[in-house]
C-alpha cells in the first residue's frame, strides 16, 4: 500500500492534508484566543463608562457618596449634604440595626449619616453638645441603578 501511496504522490498528499490540519486547528485556537481577548476588551470599555456607583451595584458591593454639600449663605452654620447610595448599601445599613424592611431608605441612610456625624464630633473632641437642627428629608426620584 505504501508503495502505491508513493508511486501516485498519495503520500505528499496525505502529509500536506495533515499540515493543512494542524494549521487550520492552530489558526482556530489563535481566533478563539483573540475573541476572548475582544470580548475582555470591550467589557473593560464598558465598564470604564460606568459610574462609580454603577460599578459597585454591578458588583454587588455597597456604595455611597457625598454628591455635593449645601451651605446657608445667609447663616454659615446651617446647611446638609446630599447623598447617593445603591440598594447594597441600605440592605448593609439594615443589617448593621439601621433600619427594618418597610423604612423608607432616606431614614435609614439618615439615622446611619447623623450616627456618623455625631462619632466625628465625639472623635474630633469639639466638646459640648452641637445643636444640628433639624434635617428635613426629601424624596429624591431615583434615577436607574
Amino acid at each position: 500500500m505504501k508503495i502505491i501511496k508513493k508511486l501516485f504522490g498519495l503520500d505528499k498528499l496525505e502529509a500536506s492534508i495533515q499540515k493543512a490540519e494542524l494549521d487550520l486547528a492552530e489558526a482556530n485556537t489563535r481566533l478563539a484566543a483573540a475573541e476572548a481577548a475582544s470580548k475582555t476588551a470591550e467589557q473593560a470599555e464598558e465598564t470604564a463608562k460606568l459610574s462609580p456607583k454603577e460599578r459597585a451595584t454591578r458588583r454587588k458591593e455597597a456604595w455611597v457618596s457625598v454628591i455635593n454639600t449645601h451651605v446657608n449663605k445667609d447663616n454659615i452654620r446651617n446647611g446638609f449634604f446630599e447623598l447617593d447610595w445603591n440598594d447594597q448599601f441600605v440592605l448593609q445599613l439594615k443589617q448593621e440595626g439601621y433600619g427594618e424592611d418597610g423604612d423608607k431608605e432616606e431614614e435609614i441612610v439618615d439615622r446611619w449619616f447623623r450616627e456618623l456625624c455625631a462619632n466625628v464630633v465625639v472623635d474630633g473632641d469639639f466638646g459640648g453638645p452641637v445643636n444640628t437642627g433639624v434635617i428635613d428629608i426629601q424624596t429624591v426620584k431615583k434615577t436607574n441603578q
